[in-house]
């Protein structure tokens, strides 16, 4: 396996592992009082977009090009670790 695609099977082991926490938490975020329900509903939807954010990247990066490699891996980066800061600020919150 090359360097290229061992980072791209490690990114999309971390993106499916965040997103079945986050399915674990929107369970826990149902059972919650309907104002604190309604709040946890809308960092869902913003976790939501995140994701799926992170996955195009990814996806991206599946076809990029040699050439811009390092620059889209320095990009999937910022963007999971957006995503993996926004995640454990909205846990915190449960």
């Amino acid at each position: 396996m090359s360097r290229r695609d061992a980072y791209i099977e490690t990114m999309k082991t971390q993106l499916d592992e965040l997103n079945a926490k986050m399915g674990k938490l929107e369970d826990k975020a149902k059972e919650a009082k309907k104002e604190a329900r309604e709040k946890y509903t809308e960092e869902m939807n913003k976790l939501r977009q995140q994701s799926k954010l992170a996955v195009d990247k990814l996806d991206e990066m599946k076809t990029s090009g040699e050439d811009s490699w390092d620059a889209m891996t320095a990009e999937m980066e910022k963007v999971r670790d957006a995503f993996i800061h926004s995640f454990s600020y909205f846990k915190s919150q449960i």
